[in-house]
């Protein structure tokens, strides 16, 4: 797969150790994807050596992309980390070497589930920030439901979350439950929950004849929803899944 360059246009923190990165391609070529799928950023440890790491593309995108469109990622800081150095290095204007899209955690179109049960920690949930379009059409096509649970520590840490909200009040069908592990915020909606996503999957009853979920961020969460969600009747194909382990 070939590398290509990827220029800095702007950034933003969205909490405070994650970044929203927006990124061109800049070398006259489109970065065609499709909503769930990552990309990886190439680049070498001071001494020398080559390495890698992958980001989910959050751009809220329902079009083929043309050359010069954007893309955007939130990269997570890890204290020492070489990526962290890189990105929180890098100007506007300057570029990293790119390689991708890669990933098939994304909506089938042979999908006849009833309802998505979209479960995340962290920046695992990036991938249906891309998917919102597809699942608005979905929504008002085939009168499915969705549920976004999202597992955050503090409302600081929950990416995203005013753009969910909105999502959530202006499409019936589509319900946001973030659940923080340690503060809630002052004035909660009624669908804030405290304590861990893993603790809330019962409240859902998941359903093997009309579920499909989607797990994407913590090893650990995505193990122990793994375990539950076929616990509860869903199949293994049922129950698509995206590790994301931080390394430095």
């Amino acid at each position: 797969m070939k590398q290509f360059p990827l220029k800095l246009v702007s950034r933003r923190m969205l909490a405070p150790t994650v970044g929203h990165y927006v990124l061109q391609r800049d070398d006259g070529e489109p970065l065609d994807y499709i909503p769930g799928q990552f990309i990886q950023v190439h680049f070498q440890y001071a001494d020398g050596t080559a390495t890698k790491r992958s980001y989910s593309l959050a751009t809220i995108h329902d079009h083929a992309m043309g050359p010069g469109e954007t893309v955007e990622i939130a990269v997570s800081y890890v204290a020492g980390g070489a990526a962290t150095a890189l990105f929180e290095g890098l100007r506007e204007g300057e570029a990293v070497q790119a390689s991708g899209p890669f990933g098939r955690f994304c909506l089938m179109p042979a999908d006849a589930n009833r309802r998505y049960l979209l479960i995340a920690t962290g920046t695992g949930v990036t991938p249906y920030r891309a998917m919102l379009p597809q699942l608005e059409r979905q929504i008002r096509e085939r009168g499915i439901q969705v549920v976004l649970l999202f597992g955050a520590r503090t409302p600081e840490e929950l990416l995203y979350g005013d753009e969910f909200r909105a999502f959530a009040e202006r499409v019936p069908g589509f319900r946001f439950v973030p659940c923080f592990s340690r503060e809630l915020p002052a004035d909660p909606h009624p669908d804030v929950r405290h304590g861990y996503v893993q603790q809330f999957l019962a409240e859902f009853a998941p359903d093997g004849n009309g579920d499909i979920a989607y797990l994407c961020g913590n090893p650990n969460m995505v193990d122990a929803c793994f375990e539950a969600l076929k616990g509860y009747g869903l199949a293994v194909p049922q129950i698509r899944r995206e590790k994301y382990v931080s390394s430095k």
